[in-house]
């Protein structure tokens, strides 16, 4: 039997449950305005989010972003928000 690396796991800031890294959205800040980072490529402290809106409230009422990306003040969710909204219709949708 072949024994491969363990799988890298992150904390969703939402829910707080442990999950595979592949399982979770990472998310980073641009001016302010958090945004998804799919590829995981932008530059910048992230978090990890379910892509469920769920966790996005959670999060939001945990007051949580601003804790997990160190920065000061409240953060935009807009984009996020819409883009977990169109994927969760589009998942309902077949």
């Amino acid at each position: 039997m072949a024994r491969g690396r363990a799988a890298p796991v992150r904390t969703c800031v939402g829910c707080r449950v442990r999950s595979v890294k592949s399982d979770l959205l990472r998310l980073v800040v641009v001016e302010g305005v958090i945004v998804p980072d799919p590829r995981g490529r932008l530059p910048g402290r992230g978090a990890h989010l379910h892509p469920d809106p769920g966790c996005l409230e959670l999060a939001e009422r945990r007051r949580a972003f601003p804790r997990a990306f160190r920065l000061p003040g409240p953060l935009d969710a807009g984009a996020l928000r819409a883009r977990l909204a169109a994927r969760a219709a589009q998942q309902q949708d077949g």
